[in-house]
């Protein structure tokens, strides 16, 4: 097998009598492979339960805080346990790190830059959206020790959590997608929100780059963070910038000018957000001294993802066909509207199916409504799930007005029974808003 970390690695960095050769690490038994390291997280299952079927499983050994039985290591926190395993990795590692954070793009940021940094080289990133006090660290531990590229995405609700997870990555660049009023309720106001995400550059050693949202009207807080020494360098700015984009239902084609070298690219994924995610991607490959229209030939291409704008035909009983477009994954204002446009770009007749956007405290209502005009202007028809949502659906004229209950489950099945064939659907709400309940419920058909 290939060994990520070796038995003498886990001896000496938690001082046990022995170790043992693993090729992973896992924190869930059923994702986790024959040659695991298993790790015993506390949390709403104590994963000690998990140990025996971890060995089962093929683990090769279990990190644990209490006496247990099999190839166990005992720590007194495996939490912390994971946080030293993932401070040895980037220590251990040559690898170019980039840390990314923003209230909206970031996961789709990391997947272009894991296309684009595959062309030069090794490239390590987590599958999923690993990007919270267990999942940054967790992320790191898995790194292979010839990774030449190490993509971290940051994430946070409250004040204080990016500046200690990109202390761990160290990253040699970091960037912010945006600023926009994703948590507004946790925060307090988008002025907090905008220094907790410039917190990341807080990191960065002497000669690191910073690549910063030029757009942003908080650009002189982003650039009051950054440490001396670091570059900054800002996409939708003086350094790269979009000088077209034509979008098309399913694409984009676009034009741009990145360190004064100009570009032309295609992404199999319609909208000008798009657009600005691929800038934001190919200027953090510019900062690194990479060859930018290879880069830009790597990202050609892209598409997005299940739950992130993935587009796909599905068929429903009576012979109806839809053109699905999955953003259930998450929601703020900013993508919420950036989703619209995509929508109003579809032939047929525009459907929205929205769930809350959540965290938003006491700005519920006025976030909510806020999206109005920019839904009256893509959708054709409207359905809502939650109370914030509620709210817009009551501002909408009643032409637009589908259906509307408490929760996407109970909403499901009024949805699928109004569809006709030939409509372009948009499902999209926060992750705690369950819009995947409605997405589960079109993708059984009849």
């Amino acid at each position: 097998m290939n060994i990520l970390w070796t038995a003498e690695e886990l001896k000496t960095l938690f001082s046990a009598e022995r170790g043992w050769d693993v090729s992973g690490v896992s924190i869930d038994t059923r994702s986790l492979q024959p040659g695991d390291l298993f790790v015993a997280l506390a949390g709403a299952r104590d994963g000690h339960e998990f140990v025996e079927d971890a060995f089962s499983k093929g683990a090769a050994a279990a990190l644990v805080s209490r006496p247990m039985a099999g190839n166990t290591i005992c720590v007194p926190d495996t939490l912390k346990a994971v946080e030293a395993l993932g401070r040895l990795a980037r220590a251990r590692s040559r690898a170019k790190a980039l840390a990314v954070t923003g209230s909206v793009g970031k996961t789709t940021v990391k997947e272009m830059l894991r296309r684009t940094l595959s062309a030069f080289g090794k490239v390590h990133a987590a599958e999923a959206s690993f990007n919270n006090h267990i999942g940054v660290p967790l992320s790191l531990a898995r790194m292979p020790r010839d990774s030449q590229f190490g993509i971290f995405e940051i994430g946070m609700n409250h004040p204080g959590e990016i500046a200690p997870l990109a202390a761990m990555v160290q990253p040699d660049v970091a960037l912010i997608t945006c600023v926009d009023k994703a948590h507004l309720g946790l925060m307090g106001s988008e002025l907090a929100i905008a220094r907790e995400k410039a917190s990341i550059y807080s990191a960065l050693a002497p000669g690191g780059a910073a690549i910063i949202p030029g757009e942003t009207a908080y650009l002189q807080v982003l650039r009051e963070a950054l440490p001396p020494g670091c570059q900054a360098f800002l996409f939708n700015g003086p350094e790269a910038r979009l000088l077209d984009v034509l979008s098309g239902p399913e694409n984009a084609e676009i034009a741009a000018e990145v360190f004064d070298l100009r570009l032309y690219f295609r992404l199999a994924a319609p909208g000008r957000h798009m657009a600005s995610n691929a800038l934001a991607a190919l200027t953090a490959a510019a900062a690194l001294g990479l060859d930018v229209e290879k880069a830009a030939a790597a990202l050609s291409g892209f598409a997005p993802y299940s739950g992130r704008g993935v587009q796909r035909s599905l068929n429903l009983s009576g012979g109806r066909k839809i053109l699905l477009l999955d953003e259930s994954y998450n929601a703020s204002g900013a993508s919420m509207r950036a989703a619209f446009s995509v929508l109003k770009l579809q032939p047929g007749r525009h459907v929205a199916v929205l769930g809350d956007m959540l965290e938003l405290g006491e700005y519920t209502n006025a976030e909510h409504l806020a999206l109005a005009p920019a839904l009256r202007d893509a959708a054709d028809v409207v359905f809502a799930a939650g109370a914030g949502c509620e709210v817009l659906f009551d501002a909408l004229p009643q032409a637009m007005q589908g259906a509307h209950a408490p929760d996407a489950v109970s909403l499901a099945p009024m949805v699928k029974a109004a569809l006709r064939d030939g409509d372009a659907v948009l499902v999209k709400g926060s992750y705690g808003s369950r819009m995947r309940d409605v997405i589960s419920a079109l993708e059984s058909g009849g």
